[in-house]
């Protein structure tokens, strides 16, 4: 009878350590672009979330809503591994922004929920004219004489410790 009751406490055991590994490999967030909570001078373009496993390429919800509950983004949601990206109209109006997704991985539950971010439109958007200006144009680099001659003496110091290596080499064969 005690046999059974061991059995069934190791299966139990076993069961819950099953669950603990599956429970610690759940998909989860790990960067969000822009960040949770930050406060953000220039509009951003898109948004994008990183999580641990892998996506799917279709099914996942990403929207990005105005402060006044508008979605914002173009609805464009591209996958690229375990990043997924949407991108964002203009933004022109100051407040929090909130980002809402559902993420699919295989295997996993949805990985859901939402952050928010705070947009500070600049008060007047002005437009920058750019201007040419003029640059100097670059002249090659020429080299100095003292470089030259010092370059010229190297190699006939070397020349000169080779044609003593030469005779030393036959002086040395001609005594065997």
């Amino acid at each position: 009878m005690k046999i059974a009751h061991v059995k069934k406490l190791s299966c139990l055991i076993g069961l819950f350590y099953l669950m603990g590994i599956t429970q610690a490999s759940a998909n989860s967030l790990i960067t969000t672009m822009p960040i949770d909570g930050s406060t953000l001078t220039t509009a951003p373009t898109s948004v994008t979330l990183t999580t641990q496993i892998a996506l799917l390429p279709d099914g996942n919800e990403l929207t990005v809503t105005d402060p006044a509950g508008i979605r914002v983004d173009d609805g464009t949601i591209t996958i690229n591994d375990v990043a997924a990206t949407v991108g964002v109209k203009t933004l022109d109006t100051s407040g929090i922004y909130r980002v809402s997704y559902v993420l699919y991985t295989e295997g996993e539950a949805p990985l859901q929920g939402s952050f928010t971010f705070n947009f500070s439109a600049p008060s007047e958007i002005t437009p920058v004219d750019p201007s040419p200006t003029p640059t100097k144009s670059s002249q090659p680099a020429s080299s100095s004489w003292g470089t030259n001659i010092f370059i010229v003496f190297l190699l006939i110091v070397s020349a000169a410790i080779f044609v003593g290596l030469v005779f030393y080499a036959r002086k040395l064969f001609r005594e065997r």
